[in-house]
């Protein structure tokens, strides 16, 4: 039974004590959750297979959602597919810890809540468009050019490479 405070916590316990080279799916599905204070999702749905190790736990995964994000063109809302792959290793000791510094916890129960808001968080673009032809708002009036052409302009000295042209 899921934790509805913390979907993403999964006892372990089990697969330490299991052979080498067992493993285990998780499968999440959710309408909607939330990653963070910063990061909801809708329609989550993925799987993490949690294998054992000589030196810990390998937690590997896919995943797919999508959020709600504001074009940089034109700042209207839009929905964004986001989908992602994610490979971490839990160290049974510090001797086998890896460069993400994660060990299984004594109570065998991990998180996986961190993991996926940094996966999610690397998918969300840096300069978020809602289509890749916006035209994006009037720097004079602040229209929005998607919707209708308020007829201005850029006079020819505005660009600041205006000046390269008189090299020609």
């Amino acid at each position: 039974m899921v934790n509805p405070r913390y979907p993403f916590r999964l006892n372990i316990g089990f697969i330490i004590h299991q052979e080498v080279g067992y493993s285990h799916e998780f499968e999440f599905q959710f309408e909607k959750v939330k990653l963070g204070d910063d990061l909801e999702l809708r329609n989550f749905a993925g799987a993490a297979q949690v294998g054992r190790t000589p030196q810990g736990l390998l937690v590997t995964g896919s995943h797919a959602g999508e959020t709600t994000l504001e074009c940089v063109r034109c700042l209207k809302e839009f929905d964004q597919a986001l989908a992602w792959k994610m490979t971490e290793m839990y160290a049974f000791t510090e001797k086998s810890v890896s460069e993400s510094g994660l060990i299984v916890p004594e109570d065998a129960q991990i998180d996986l809540q961190p993991l996926l808001r940094e996966y999610a968080l690397l998918e969300i673009p840096i300069n978020p468009i809602c289509k890749p032809d916006c035209k994006g708002l009037c720097p004079v009036c602040g229209q929005d050019l998607n919707v209708r052409d308020c007829g201005h302009r850029p006079e020819e000295g505005e660009s600041p490479f205006s000046i390269l042209k008189k090299l020609r």
